[in-house]
């Protein structure tokens, strides 16, 4: 493990990416509590293993972000990103990320040490990128946790209390974080998400079978970017070629690894981009692919800390319905699992979801 220093940000720009930055990122207004402090950002580097493939040893990243206070000991929050089309668009690159930006200005600068990896494939990582490969995705941010937590010791740092959240594929990565979490025996003070697609299947299945008239035309990129991951994680030989129609795969290929191309030229239109069988329930569920998706969600076990799931009823790529299922779960069982709960931020967009239910997530950790 080692960390290196990036920059201070300090309060007037931290109070920028509040009041101009995010709103030009996320199309809606919001009253975020203004920054107090600066902060001081480093890039974590370490060690973890791929679980999926016989725990190869791999290199990964994230970000340490420590209120500049001169105080010793700060609440952390673990921050899991969403899904970037560019390898150092994450959180250690957070000059490439709006998403890191808000939450470094409304935790970091309020007083939150906070945490985030890049995920494997994501910033100095090297391998294919491991999106929605749920072991992978628990290890990351496992072992980056542990990392973080050598560093904060190193600098005579202590946290008293952990928050997890995460926005988009990030609401996914923080649930089977805190699912990871919770079966090692680590207390975390919450869990808050937005836009979480916890599962897989039933998000592919809808876009399939129940298409609605304001999905994303990026929904296309959930299907390539999962087709080319789990063949490389789960050791699936041609999963992508079996997805995605012949004229399609060699830029949906490329999109995947990262390397120039004509991305424009990737149909929107599902029905265009993968292949007619997939449109039949019962091939999708019988299909590698299908198989794979349906073990992708991170909501199917007894969790006990406290969660909040924020969703929006006007998001346009997690329906109300995904947005809910861990709470729909978690109050199926006898009288009602009560740690759980789905909470609407209105007719929201994907982004305006996130940059809605930040204040949100804030004003519930300060709470604890």
């Amino acid at each position: 493990m080692k960390y290196e220093f990036l920059g201070r940000w300090d309060v007037e720009r931290l109070n920028k990416i509040l009041t101009t930055d995010t709103p030009a990122f996320s199309g809606v207004k919001v009253a975020y509590t203004p920054a107090r402090n600066a902060v001081r950002l480093y890039r974590v580097t370490y060690d973890s293993v791929i679980p999926e493939k016989g725990n190869k040893p791999i290199a990964a990243s994230g970000l340490l972000a420590v209120p500049d206070t001169g105080g010793k000991s700060f609440p952390t929050v673990s921050y899991q990103h969403g899904t970037v089309y560019g390898r150092q668009d994450v959180a250690s690159y957070p000059d490439n990320s709006p998403e890191t930006q808000l939450m470094i200005a409304q935790f970091a600068g309020q007083g939150y040490m906070l945490i985030g990896a890049d995920y494997f494939g994501m910033g100095i990582s090297t391998e294919p990128e491991g999106y929605m490969v749920k072991a992978s995705h628990q290890q990351a941010t496992y072992d980056m946790l542990k990392a973080s937590q050598a560093v904060m010791a190193s600098m005579k740092l202590s946290s008293p209390k952990l928050f997890l959240s995460g926005w988009s594929q990030g609401g996914f990565v923080t649930m089977a974080m805190l699912e990871k979490l919770e079966a090692a025996g680590i207390k975390v003070d919450g869990a808050a998400t937005a836009s979480a697609p916890l599962d897989v299947y039933a998000l592919l299945e809808g876009m399939l079978t129940y298409p609605r008239k304001n999905d994303a035309v990026w929904l296309n990129s959930i299907v390539i970017l999962s087709a080319f991951a789990f063949e490389n994680y789960y050791g699936f030989p041609g999963l992508a070629h079996s997805v995605l129609k012949d004229e399609y795969y060699d830029v949906a290929k490329k999109a995947y690894d990262r390397v120039p191309a004509d991305v424009s030229t990737l149909p929107a239109d599902l029905r265009k981009l993968m292949r007619p069988e997939y449109f039949d329930p019962q091939y999708f569920t019988n299909s590698a692919y299908g198989k794979l998706a349906a073990q992708t969600q991170s909501y199917r076990w007894v969790i006990k800390s406290p969660v909040h799931n924020y969703y929006g009823e006007a998001d346009e790529a997690i329906t109300p319905g995904v947005g809910r299922i861990a709470m729909t779960y978690a109050q199926s069982m006898g009288s009602g699992n009560p740690n759980v709960e789905a909470i609407s931020t209105g007719a929201t967009t994907h982004r305006g979801t996130f940059a809605t239910a930040v204040p949100q997530w804030k004003a519930w950790f300060d709470s604890k």
